[in-house]
């Protein structure tokens, strides 16, 4: 599993994201974007004390439409009961909102176990890979949750979360953030996309 993130290709990302926000997405020019998070119970809602701890990295195309989302987690408390991504808490960094991606739990997250990791691909496409109640939210339509989905994720507003037969409401969770950072031109990139997808549908 790669969660590492490569300095110098997230420079180039930021660059070949850009072009394609100049130039208008089309289906010859595949943009991916990287978001990350660390997993503990301080940043839960409300704290707990668990020793448990884990990271996240989740990568979108957006032309594709494919998500991938990779886990690693070790030292919970309880037995993993799901695993999902929550969006969007009104602001960056606290609060709680509701689950957007597959309930209960993400297929092919271990559950029943103490540690474990995931690495998963999900067509965002797809109504599947949503929650019902999320959908209906967003439009209707999976292409309304995606956009609102990606650009929540970028203003830091999205978060992963673990649940566990101890802490049931979440024993461990991170905020996701974007790798480069918001700011950047890869920012605008993945913006001007998501407003040509939402335009499409």
């Amino acid at each position: 599993m790669s969660i590492a993130v490569n300095r110098a290709s997230g420079a180039a990302l930021a660059s070949v994201a850009a072009l394609i926000f100049l130039c208008g997405a089309s289906s010859a020019n595949a943009a991916t974007f990287t978001w990350t998070a660390h997993l503990d119970g301080a940043s839960e809602s409300p704290p707990n004390a668990s020793p448990g701890v884990g990271s996240t990295q989740v990568d979108y195309d957006s032309i594709t439409h494919l998500m991938r989302v990779q886990v690693v987690f070790s030292d919970l408390l309880g037995l993993t009961t799901a695993s999902h991504i929550h969006s969007a808490t009104t602001i960056a960094g606290v609060g709680t909102a509701g689950v957007a991606t597959q309930t209960p739990s993400f297929s092919g997250f271990p559950l029943g176990v103490s540690a474990g990791s995931m690495d998963t691909t999900f067509d965002m496409s797809l109504a599947s890979s949503w929650n019902a109640s999320y959908i209906a939210a967003h439009g209707g339509t999976t292409a309304g949750a995606e956009a609102f989905f990606f650009t929540s994720m970028d203003q830091g507003k999205n978060y992963l979360n673990i649940h566990t037969s101890v802490v049931g409401g979440g024993e461990i969770r991170g905020f996701l953030a974007r790798v480069p950072a918001p700011g950047s031109l890869a920012v605008l990139g993945l913006s001007g996309l998501l407003v040509a997808r939402r335009r499409r549908a």
